[in-house]
């Protein structure tokens, strides 16, 4: 029974289904307390004198006091009843009997009847007047009060079913996040309506989405970076078993470049994982661009920087990572000579890194900053092996910038990264 009383549809009803109550019980007391009743009892105190001049004398006879009530009730044309001070009739007219004094709780001025309401009021030498009105009683004399606790039930129950499917689109909703809570990344919610709870709605599926992207990409990562780091290490166990017979100068060249390149893959999943999960940069300081650009491509040969000194906020560190990858990208995958340029685009800062290759295919501009992407229609050095320029996006993105390849007339090709000004 108390689960009942907790689910959310039975709170929101019982909340309207009470303010109702409560709107028919205040009306009533306003109304019983109000200013009609202050003129009704002014009128009643007016009653009382028309009808002490108009009834008989109190020690007239039986005759004379039922001929005096019946005048007044003729000309009132109510029901009338006279009650001496011991409660006995004295004298009725009208065409329905009306109930004795004794009915009357605390000698009220007005009650309710199955005939409908009766008056009573008390003259100066202690007799007793009932009436009731001559009115046409509709509803079987539910009167106001009632009439207010009708639209009070007819307002209960038109409630019920928009409150049930508000508190219905809830649980499903609520269903949707628990299935989402449970592995099943691919929940999601029906949107009904355009109120609040469709917008909720609409945002569990837009963060569902977001959450199976997310899932499926370090998946991928996971698995691309196994199969990555197989390669590598495969060579080096194959060079561990030649080093057995002989010392070769050149197998542990080739062996420190496949531990120097397994390092490399450890450090770019370690640092994918890490600004996936970063909300903020760590470290903001104001960065000069150009002489950033200008030491990263001093470690480099063929290497030259042109451009504005333009400054940007940022992560210094990051911002080298990002030089670095897009330059040994182009050393890997261009032609020589590499070329930096830093210029300005409105509020904004353009860094791009040139070289003379025959760049990106169109088919894959899309895709080349995808984690271990590889073109098709490359061989074996194809473009955009492991995590280097998906590192450039993340890295600008978490700069509010972005990165995409670029065609220039004069036969280079490269990525330009926009970041915002500081």
């Amino acid at each position: 029974m108390l689960k009942v009383f907790n689910r959310l549809y039975v709170k929101v009803y019982l909340t309207i289904v009470s303010t109702l109550l409560l709107v028919v019980i205040v009306s009533a007391l306003v109304w019983r307390s109000g200013p009609e009743m202050d003129a009704a009892h002014s009128a009643f105190e007016m009653m009382t004198g028309v009808a002490a001049a108009a009834l008989a004398d109190p020690n007239a006879p039986a005759v004379e006091q039922q001929k005096a009530v019946e005048r007044l009730a003729a000309l009132l044309k109510t029901d009338l009843a006279l009650y001496d001070a011991n409660d006995r009739l004295l004298g009725s007219a009208g065409n329905r009997p009306l109930p004795s004094p004794n009915e009357l709780t605390d000698r009220k001025r007005w009650f309710g009847h199955s005939d409908g309401p009766v008056w009573s009021f008390q003259l100066p030498d202690r007799r007793m007047i009932l009436v009731r009105p001559a009115i046409e009683h509709r509803g079987h004399g539910m009167g106001f009060i009632g009439y207010l606790a009708l639209i009070a039930l007819l307002l209960a129950l038109g409630s019920l079913p928009v409150v049930r499917g508000l508190t219905r689109r809830l649980e499903r909703l609520q269903q949707g996040v628990e299935s989402l809570g449970a592995g099943d990344l691919t929940a999601r919610v029906k949107v009904e309506g355009r109120d609040e709870v469709a917008s909720v709605a609409e945002s569990f599926n837009r963060a569902a989405r977001r959450i199976e992207e997310l899932v499926r990409a370090h998946k991928m990562l996971l698995a691309n970076a196994s199969h990555e780091l197989r390669t590598p290490l495969t060579r080096l166990r194959m060079g561990v078993e030649l080093l057995k017979d002989k010392a070769d100068p050149q197998r542990k060249a080739e062996l420190e470049q496949d531990i120097a390149e397994l390092d490399q893959l450890i450090d770019e999943i370690l640092l994918t994982s890490r600004l996936d999960a970063m909300q903020n940069l760590e470290t903001v300081e104001d960065i000069d661009l150009l002489a950033l650009a200008a030491e990263e491509a001093s470690r480099f040969d063929g290497v030259s920087v042109s451009g504005q000194a333009l400054a940007t906020r940022g992560d210094a560190r990051l911002l080298r990572r990002l030089l670095r990858n897009l330059i040994e990208n182009a050393k890997r995958h261009g032609a020589p000579p590499v070329e930096i340029e830093v210029q300005a685009r409105q509020a904004d800062i353009v860094l791009t890194v040139f070289d003379h290759g025959p760049g990106v295919p169109e088919a894959d501009r899309g895709l080349i900053f995808e984690p271990f992407f590889r073109s098709s229609t490359a061989g074996e050095k194809s473009l955009g092996t492991g995590l280097g320029l998906a590192l450039v996006r993340q890295i600008a993105r978490r700069h509010r910038g972005d990165v995409e390849c670029v065609h220039a007339d004069n036969g280079r090709n490269g990525f330009a990264v926009t970041l915002p000004g500081a």
